[in-house]
């Protein structure tokens, strides 16, 4: 069973990425270009440990998000929005790792 209210990109939820609401376009693409610029903001201040802290909770959430691909009553869009903006986010993390 899916965690619906785990956050999975800052304040994001699962819920919220799988739902049928908000929809993806504006509303779900601009929560995730908002969250991932305050993320990015917040990676200057985090040590090497919570860096690669960061980066295995966010592969958790990607799995998580995409454990149940197939279910044609899922956002597709928005899972493969938050796919996007998830690896935006590690590729960050891992330049400053």
């Amino acid at each position: 069973m899916t965690e619906l209210d785990k956050k999975v990109f800052g304040k994001i939820t699962t819920k919220e990425i799988i739902g049928a609401e908000p929809p993806a376009i504006p509303d779900t693409k601009n929560l995730l270009e908002s969250e991932l610029d305050s993320l990015l903001s917040q990676l200057e201040s985090k040590s090497k440990e919570d860096l690669q802290k960061l980066l295995e909770e966010q592969q958790i959430a990607i799995k998580l998000v995409n454990s149940r691909p197939g279910a044609m009553a899922l956002a597709q869009n928005k899972i493969q929005m938050f796919t996007k903006y998830s690896q935006k986010y590690i590729k960050s993390i891992n330049e400053k790792l």
